[in-house]
């Protein structure tokens, strides 16, 4: 999602907040927040807007069932 904001007639992209869904066994928790943690720090693209735009992230997660099997 972004906010827009319009600067002397012109609208500017200030701020963006994605939020990843993702679905993943339990065993995963740990790792996909500690990598949610640094992971706009390896991303092309927040790197190169970061500076002008705010960037924030959210991290839902979506526990598989064991099977059992």
């Amino acid at each position: 999602m972004g906010e827009i904001e319009k600067e002397n007639h012109v609208l500017v992209l200030r701020r963006i907040h994605v939020t990843y869904y993702l679905r993943i066994a339990p065993s995963q928790v740990e790792i996909a927040r500690r990598v949610h943690g640094f992971h706009v720090d390896y991303c092309p693209v927040a790197r190169t807007i970061r500076n002008c735009v705010a960037i924030t992230t959210a991290l839902e997660l979506f526990l598989e069932e064991s099977s059992g099997t």
